[in-house]
């Protein structure tokens, strides 16, 4: 029983990565209609906000401490962060050790700014190309920015900890009545589960009850007509762009302290997310987020050693075999409008 509950907590982490990388692209294709390979790019940048910011934060000037000497006898130099000697040694401090959850601030004008480039630079020229044009530009993209991203900060993964505070972990052993030390999970990835949830739901939110989301959603529903009415579609389209880079750049952000953030993890995410929107149905944002979590304790369960003894390498392809049956059994995905992918 405490391996099933630890291997669903498992997979709701994971599945919240999935879910939130799913949603940005589900936007972007309902919206747009493009097909968006450059997002795990997105989630990439995300994380190295996290990764600037900590830089930025610990930047410091070099002092001589008169009262401390070196094995030569010469007055010590002692760095000094910047922060310390604004805010004072204890506040700055705290301010480098929240770094990761303050680049939520940090990387938001970031994210929006490059999605509206993105848009109004590259892909707007694509809306009406097929989507094998779309795919091949849009990864081509993701190449460029991953190697930008590698001759800045390297090619090895860049440690980013989560604050002292959150860096333990939570015994869900207790709380559920079994022994002490027997389910004991990390804070930060509850957080991060937490952080998904709050996202998605203020997402959500945004589309169902603002006046600009319901324009959005109509426009998704019928773009002619909307734009048939004087409304400018086009620029609230852009503005969704820029909303789903966005929502990628936060999930990297918070997901920088479980995985250190390195050139090539936009890609590693980029296909299953694919995988997840196909099976949550092109186009339907309430299928992204279902397909992520439900695709997400799947994988987690499939990892557990009894059944990797009884399917050698099951965990590795059991999300690719999920698709396969949906696509055969259900074209449109789980959740897809009626005629999506059913051609």
């Amino acid at each position: 029983m405490d391996a099933l509950i630890l291997q669903t907590l498992n997979g709701l982490d994971k599945g919240s990565a999935y879910a939130l990388i799913a949603l940005g692209l589900t936007l972007i294709f309902g919206t747009l209609g493009v097909v968006n390979f450059a997002h795990g790019a997105l989630f990439m940048i995300g994380a190295f906000c996290a990764v600037t910011l900590q830089r930025i934060l610990s930047a410091s000037y070099v002092t001589i401490d008169d009262s401390r000497t070196d094995f030569l006898g010469n007055p010590m130099e002692v760095e000094t962060p910047y922060v310390h000697a604004w805010f004072g040694e204890s506040v700055g401090a705290g301010i480098i050790e929240w770094s990761v959850p303050l680049a939520i601030l940090f990387s938001i004008p970031v994210m929006l700014l490059i999605g509206f480039v993105m848009e109004r630079g590259l892909i707007k020229h694509f809306y009406k190309r097929p989507h094998a044009d779309q795919i091949l530009v849009t990864f081509g993209l993701a190449i460029v920015l991953q190697e930008i991203v590698k001759y800045f900060y390297g090619a090895n993964p860049i440690p980013t900890p989560a604050p002292d505070a959150l860096t333990g972990s939570f015994d869900f052993g207790v709380l559920l009545g079994f022994d002490p030390n027997v389910i004991i999970y990390p804070y930060w990835r509850l957080v991060y589960f937490a952080f998904a949830a709050l996202v998605i739901g203020a997402v959500f939110s945004f589309l169902q009850f603002t006046t600009f989301g319901m324009v959005v959603r109509a426009g998704m529903a019928d773009r002619e007509t909307v734009g048939l009415l004087g409304i400018n579609i086009d620029k609230r389209f852009t503005i969704m762009f820029g909303i789903a880079a966005a929502v990628a750049g936060l999930a990297g952000v918070m997901y920088a302290p479980i995985n250190s953030p390195n050139y090539h993890m936009g890609m590693d995410f980029l296909v299953l997310s694919f995988v997840v929107v196909v099976v949550g149905g092109m186009g339907s944002l309430p299928g992204a987020v279902l397909a992520g979590f439900l695709l997400g304790i799947l994988e987690s369960f499939a990892s557990m050693t009894q059944v990797i003894n009884l399917i050698p390498g099951i965990n590795q392809i059991i999300i690719y075999v999920v698709a396969i049956v949906v696509l055969l059994v259900r074209p449109r995905g789980l959740m897809g409008r009626k005629g999506v992918m059913e051609e």
